[in-house]
Protein backbone atom coordinates (compact mmCIF):
# COMPACT_ATOMS: atom_id res chain seq x y z
CA UNK A 1 0.00 0.00 0.00
CA UNK A 2 1.41 3.42 -1.11
CA UNK A 3 1.48 6.33 1.31
CA UNK A 4 -0.58 9.34 0.16
CA UNK A 5 1.69 12.43 0.21
CA UNK A 6 -1.34 14.74 0.39
CA UNK A 7 -1.92 17.95 -1.57
CA UNK A 8 1.12 19.64 -2.98
CA UNK A 9 1.91 23.02 -1.35
CA UNK A 10 2.83 25.94 -3.64
CA UNK A 11 6.43 27.04 -3.34
CA UNK A 12 6.80 29.92 -0.89
CA UNK A 13 8.82 32.98 -1.71
CA UNK A 14 11.51 33.98 0.69
CA UNK A 15 11.83 37.34 2.32
CA UNK A 16 14.63 38.28 -0.04
CA UNK A 17 12.41 37.91 -3.11
CA UNK A 18 9.59 40.09 -1.67
CA UNK A 19 12.05 42.76 -0.61
CA UNK A 20 13.60 42.82 -4.09
CA UNK A 21 10.20 43.26 -5.72
CA UNK A 22 9.36 46.12 -3.34
CA UNK A 23 12.65 47.84 -4.10
CA UNK A 24 12.05 47.45 -7.83
CA UNK A 25 8.59 49.00 -7.48
CA UNK A 26 9.98 51.91 -5.48
CA UNK A 27 12.70 52.50 -8.07
CA UNK A 28 10.14 52.41 -10.87
CA UNK A 29 7.89 54.92 -9.09
CA UNK A 30 10.86 57.16 -8.37
CA UNK A 31 11.92 57.05 -12.01
CA UNK A 32 8.38 57.98 -13.13
CA UNK A 33 8.33 60.96 -10.74
CA UNK A 34 11.75 62.11 -11.93
CA UNK A 35 10.63 61.89 -15.56
CA UNK A 36 7.52 63.94 -14.79
CA UNK A 37 9.55 66.54 -12.92
CA UNK A 38 12.06 66.79 -15.77
CA UNK A 39 9.29 67.10 -18.34
CA UNK A 40 7.56 69.84 -16.33
CA UNK A 41 10.83 71.66 -15.82
CA UNK A 42 11.60 71.43 -19.53
CA UNK A 43 8.20 72.92 -20.35
CA UNK A 44 8.75 75.78 -17.86
CA UNK A 45 12.24 76.43 -19.22
CA UNK A 46 10.94 76.46 -22.79
CA UNK A 47 8.15 78.89 -21.85
CA UNK A 48 10.55 81.12 -19.96
CA UNK A 49 12.99 81.10 -22.89
CA UNK A 50 10.23 82.22 -25.26
CA UNK A 51 9.26 85.03 -22.88
CA UNK A 52 12.89 86.00 -22.35
CA UNK A 53 13.52 86.05 -26.10
CA UNK A 54 10.64 88.46 -26.55
CA UNK A 55 11.08 90.63 -23.47
CA UNK A 56 14.81 90.36 -22.88
CA UNK A 57 14.62 89.18 -19.25
CA UNK A 58 14.01 86.14 -17.09
CA UNK A 59 10.41 86.79 -16.08
CA UNK A 60 10.16 84.17 -13.32
CA UNK A 61 13.33 85.26 -11.55
CA UNK A 62 12.45 88.91 -12.05
CA UNK A 63 9.04 88.35 -10.49
CA UNK A 64 10.48 86.62 -7.42
CA UNK A 65 13.06 89.36 -6.83
CA UNK A 66 10.44 92.04 -7.40
CA UNK A 67 8.08 90.47 -4.88
CA UNK A 68 10.87 90.26 -2.31
CA UNK A 69 11.91 93.88 -2.70
CA UNK A 70 8.30 95.03 -2.83
CA UNK A 71 7.44 93.17 0.35
CA UNK A 72 10.37 94.69 2.21
CA UNK A 73 9.43 98.17 1.05
CA UNK A 74 5.78 97.63 1.98
CA UNK A 75 6.67 96.59 5.52
CA UNK A 76 8.98 99.56 5.98
CA UNK A 77 6.37 102.02 4.70
CA UNK A 78 3.48 100.79 6.83
CA UNK A 79 5.22 100.11 10.13
CA UNK A 80 8.47 102.11 10.51
CA UNK A 81 9.15 105.21 8.41
CA UNK A 82 12.78 105.39 9.48
CA UNK A 83 13.26 101.84 8.20
CA UNK A 84 12.14 103.03 4.77
CA UNK A 85 14.75 105.79 4.99
CA UNK A 86 17.47 103.24 5.77
CA UNK A 87 16.32 101.04 2.91
CA UNK A 88 16.38 104.09 0.62
CA UNK A 89 19.95 104.90 1.69
CA UNK A 90 21.10 101.41 0.69
CA UNK A 91 19.24 101.39 -2.63
CA UNK A 92 20.31 104.93 -3.61
CA UNK A 93 23.95 104.24 -2.71
CA UNK A 94 24.02 101.07 -4.84
CA UNK A 95 22.23 102.81 -7.71
CA UNK A 96 24.64 105.76 -7.66
CA UNK A 97 27.62 103.40 -7.59
CA UNK A 98 26.09 101.36 -10.41
CA UNK A 99 25.70 104.39 -12.67
CA UNK A 100 29.21 105.56 -11.76
CA UNK A 101 30.63 102.18 -12.78
CA UNK A 102 28.71 102.28 -16.07
CA UNK A 103 30.04 105.76 -16.80
CA UNK A 104 33.58 104.67 -15.91
CA UNK A 105 33.33 101.75 -18.35
CA UNK A 106 32.31 104.29 -20.98
CA UNK A 107 35.47 106.30 -20.34
CA UNK A 108 34.33 108.83 -17.73
CA UNK A 109 36.64 109.09 -14.72
CA UNK A 110 33.96 109.41 -12.04
CA UNK A 111 35.32 109.17 -8.47
CA UNK A 112 33.32 106.51 -6.67
CA UNK A 113 34.00 107.39 -3.04
CA UNK A 114 32.54 110.94 -3.13
CA UNK A 115 29.62 109.66 -5.23
CA UNK A 116 28.68 107.12 -2.57
CA UNK A 117 29.25 109.53 0.35
CA UNK A 118 27.11 112.20 -1.31
CA UNK A 119 24.35 109.72 -2.09
CA UNK A 120 24.26 108.47 1.49
CA UNK A 121 24.16 112.05 2.86
CA UNK A 122 21.24 113.37 0.80
CA UNK A 123 18.64 110.78 1.85
CA UNK A 124 18.72 111.30 5.65
CA UNK A 125 19.06 115.06 5.10
CA UNK A 126 15.79 115.02 3.16
CA UNK A 127 14.11 112.80 5.76
CA UNK A 128 15.12 114.75 8.88
CA UNK A 129 15.64 118.29 7.56
CA UNK A 130 13.03 118.51 4.82
CA UNK A 131 13.34 120.15 1.42
CA UNK A 132 15.95 122.65 2.64
CA UNK A 133 18.22 119.87 3.85
CA UNK A 134 17.64 117.97 0.63
CA UNK A 135 18.76 120.87 -1.56
CA UNK A 136 21.69 121.77 0.66
CA UNK A 137 22.98 118.18 0.80
CA UNK A 138 22.67 117.85 -2.97
CA UNK A 139 24.65 121.04 -3.64
CA UNK A 140 27.33 120.10 -1.11
CA UNK A 141 27.55 116.68 -2.74
CA UNK A 142 28.06 118.18 -6.19
CA UNK A 143 30.81 120.45 -4.88
CA UNK A 144 32.40 117.51 -3.03
CA UNK A 145 32.47 115.35 -6.18
CA UNK A 146 33.86 118.24 -8.24
CA UNK A 147 36.65 119.05 -5.77
CA UNK A 148 37.58 115.38 -5.48
CA UNK A 149 37.93 115.08 -9.25
CA UNK A 150 40.03 118.25 -9.37
CA UNK A 151 42.24 116.94 -6.57
CA UNK A 152 42.87 113.81 -8.63
CA UNK A 153 44.74 115.99 -11.14
CA UNK A 154 47.70 115.87 -8.77
CA UNK A 155 48.35 112.36 -10.03
CA UNK A 156 49.68 112.29 -13.62
CA UNK A 157 47.51 109.31 -14.54
CA UNK A 158 44.34 111.38 -13.98
CA UNK A 159 45.44 114.48 -15.88
CA UNK A 160 43.28 115.03 -18.95
CA UNK A 161 42.38 117.95 -21.24
CA UNK A 162 39.86 120.48 -19.92
CA UNK A 163 37.07 119.17 -22.16
CA UNK A 164 37.37 115.63 -20.81
CA UNK A 165 37.69 116.95 -17.25
CA UNK A 166 34.43 118.87 -17.62
CA UNK A 167 32.83 115.68 -18.93
CA UNK A 168 33.96 113.78 -15.84
CA UNK A 169 32.58 116.48 -13.55
CA UNK A 170 29.35 116.54 -15.55
CA UNK A 171 29.00 112.78 -15.11
CA UNK A 172 29.21 113.21 -11.34
CA UNK A 173 26.63 115.99 -11.55
CA UNK A 174 24.35 113.66 -13.53
CA UNK A 175 24.52 110.96 -10.85
CA UNK A 176 23.81 113.41 -8.06
CA UNK A 177 20.81 115.01 -9.76
CA UNK A 178 19.31 112.14 -11.76
CA UNK A 179 19.63 109.37 -9.18
CA UNK A 180 20.19 110.84 -5.72
CA UNK A 181 18.13 114.03 -5.87
CA UNK A 182 15.10 112.49 -7.59
CA UNK A 183 15.14 109.44 -5.33
CA UNK A 184 15.25 111.63 -2.22
CA UNK A 185 11.78 112.98 -3.08
CA UNK A 186 10.35 109.60 -2.08
CA UNK A 187 11.96 109.92 1.35
CA UNK A 188 10.87 113.56 1.57
CA UNK A 189 7.30 112.46 0.85
CA UNK A 190 7.38 109.65 3.41
CA UNK A 191 8.43 112.13 6.12
CA UNK A 192 5.24 114.18 5.60
CA UNK A 193 2.01 113.55 7.55
CA UNK A 194 0.32 110.55 5.88
CA UNK A 195 3.18 110.66 3.41
CA UNK A 196 3.69 106.91 3.64
CA UNK A 197 0.28 106.36 2.01
CA UNK A 198 1.08 108.81 -0.78
CA UNK A 199 4.39 107.08 -1.35
CA UNK A 200 2.74 103.67 -1.40
CA UNK A 201 0.12 105.01 -3.81
CA UNK A 202 2.58 106.37 -6.35
CA UNK A 203 4.65 103.17 -6.16
CA UNK A 204 1.52 101.12 -6.85
CA UNK A 205 0.74 103.38 -9.78
CA UNK A 206 4.24 102.92 -11.20
CA UNK A 207 3.91 99.15 -10.82
CA UNK A 208 0.47 99.25 -12.47
CA UNK A 209 1.82 101.33 -15.35
CA UNK A 210 4.80 99.02 -15.94
CA UNK A 211 2.71 95.85 -15.67
CA UNK A 212 -0.10 97.08 -17.90
CA UNK A 213 2.31 98.50 -20.48
CA UNK A 214 4.21 95.22 -20.52
CA UNK A 215 1.06 93.07 -20.87
CA UNK A 216 -0.61 95.33 -23.45
CA UNK A 217 2.55 95.75 -25.46
CA UNK A 218 3.26 92.03 -25.41
CA UNK A 219 -0.30 91.20 -26.55
CA UNK A 220 -1.19 94.05 -28.90
CA UNK A 221 1.96 96.12 -29.44
CA UNK A 222 2.50 97.05 -33.09
CA UNK A 223 3.36 100.75 -33.15
CA UNK A 224 6.64 101.73 -31.40
CA UNK A 225 6.60 104.99 -29.45
CA UNK A 226 10.26 105.94 -29.82
CA UNK A 227 11.96 103.15 -31.79
CA UNK A 228 15.36 104.84 -31.80
CA UNK A 229 15.44 104.92 -27.98
CA UNK A 230 13.24 102.03 -26.78
CA UNK A 231 12.13 99.72 -29.60
CA UNK A 232 9.94 97.56 -27.34
CA UNK A 233 7.83 100.42 -25.95
CA UNK A 234 4.63 100.75 -27.99
CA UNK A 235 1.63 103.06 -28.11
CA UNK A 236 -0.63 100.09 -27.42
CA UNK A 237 1.30 99.44 -24.23
CA UNK A 238 1.03 103.12 -23.29
CA UNK A 239 -2.75 103.02 -23.83
CA UNK A 240 -3.09 99.94 -21.63
CA UNK A 241 -0.99 101.63 -18.95
CA UNK A 242 -3.15 104.78 -19.16
CA UNK A 243 -6.30 102.74 -18.57
CA UNK A 244 -4.75 100.84 -15.68
CA UNK A 245 -3.32 103.90 -13.91
CA UNK A 246 -6.60 105.77 -14.25
CA UNK A 247 -8.58 102.97 -12.62
CA UNK A 248 -5.98 102.27 -9.94
CA UNK A 249 -5.55 105.99 -9.28
CA UNK A 250 -9.28 106.47 -8.68
CA UNK A 251 -9.38 103.51 -6.29
CA UNK A 252 -6.34 104.76 -4.37
CA UNK A 253 -7.69 108.31 -4.15
CA UNK A 254 -11.06 107.20 -2.76
CA UNK A 255 -10.00 104.37 -0.44
CA UNK A 256 -6.45 105.30 0.63
CA UNK A 257 -5.81 109.03 0.19
CA UNK A 258 -9.26 110.41 1.04
CA UNK A 259 -9.32 112.47 -2.15
CA UNK A 260 -12.06 112.94 -4.78
CA UNK A 261 -12.24 110.45 -7.59
CA UNK A 262 -11.16 112.93 -10.24
CA UNK A 263 -7.91 113.51 -8.38
CA UNK A 264 -7.22 109.79 -8.69
CA UNK A 265 -7.51 110.04 -12.48
CA UNK A 266 -5.16 113.04 -12.52
CA UNK A 267 -2.77 111.30 -10.14
CA UNK A 268 -2.66 108.17 -12.28
CA UNK A 269 -2.06 110.01 -15.56
CA UNK A 270 0.62 112.28 -14.07
CA UNK A 271 2.50 109.28 -12.69
CA UNK A 272 2.12 107.51 -16.04
CA UNK A 273 3.74 110.41 -17.90
CA UNK A 274 6.51 110.71 -15.30
CA UNK A 275 7.19 106.95 -15.30
CA UNK A 276 7.28 106.82 -19.11
CA UNK A 277 9.66 109.78 -19.21
CA UNK A 278 11.92 108.08 -16.65
CA UNK A 279 11.95 104.84 -18.60
CA UNK A 280 12.83 106.60 -21.85
CA UNK A 281 15.49 108.73 -20.14
CA UNK A 282 17.28 105.66 -18.80
CA UNK A 283 16.98 103.94 -22.17
CA UNK A 284 18.62 106.98 -23.77
CA UNK A 285 21.48 106.88 -21.27
CA UNK A 286 22.03 103.17 -21.87
CA UNK A 287 21.96 103.69 -25.62
CA UNK A 288 24.60 106.41 -25.35
CA UNK A 289 26.71 104.14 -23.14
CA UNK A 290 26.21 101.19 -25.50
CA UNK A 291 24.87 98.79 -22.86
CA UNK A 292 21.70 96.75 -22.43
CA UNK A 293 21.49 96.81 -18.61
CA UNK A 294 23.16 99.08 -16.09
CA UNK A 295 24.53 96.02 -14.30
CA UNK A 296 23.70 92.41 -13.47
CA UNK A 297 23.31 92.96 -9.73
CA UNK A 298 19.59 92.06 -9.81
CA UNK A 299 19.15 88.83 -11.82
CA UNK A 300 16.18 89.07 -14.13
CA UNK A 301 16.04 92.86 -13.76
CA UNK A 302 19.50 94.01 -14.74
CA UNK A 303 20.55 96.68 -12.29
CA UNK A 304 19.02 98.89 -9.63
CA UNK A 305 18.56 101.77 -12.05
CA UNK A 306 16.76 99.48 -14.46
CA UNK A 307 14.10 99.07 -11.75
CA UNK A 308 14.15 102.66 -10.47
CA UNK A 309 14.04 104.41 -13.85
CA UNK A 310 10.25 104.89 -13.70
CA UNK A 311 10.20 105.61 -9.95
CA UNK A 312 12.73 108.47 -9.88
CA UNK A 313 10.74 111.18 -11.72
CA UNK A 314 7.48 109.76 -10.36
CA UNK A 315 8.66 110.46 -6.81
CA UNK A 316 9.15 114.14 -7.64
CA UNK A 317 5.75 114.30 -9.37
CA UNK A 318 4.02 112.63 -6.42
CA UNK A 319 5.62 115.06 -3.96
CA UNK A 320 4.44 118.03 -6.06
CA UNK A 321 0.88 116.67 -6.10
CA UNK A 322 1.04 116.15 -2.35
CA UNK A 323 2.01 119.82 -1.80
CA UNK A 324 -0.82 120.99 -4.07
CA UNK A 325 -3.67 118.77 -2.90
CA UNK A 326 -2.84 117.43 0.56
Amino acid sequence: MTDDPGPTKPPQRGRGTGRAEFRAQVQSTKADIERQVQATRAQLDATNERIEARTGRNLILATLIGLGLGGLMLVSLIFIKSLFMILAVVVVAFTALELAEALRRAGRNVPRIPVIVSAVAVVPAAFYLGAGGQWLAMMVGIVFITLWRLAMLIMPAHRVPARILLGDIGAGFLIQVYVVFLASFAVLLVAQPDGEWWTLSFLLLVISADTAAYASGLSFGKHPMVPTISPKKTWEGFAGAALATTVVGILLAVFMLDQPWWFGAVFGLVILVAATFGDLAESLIKRDLGIKDMSSWLPGHGGFLDRLDSILPSAAAAYALYLIFA
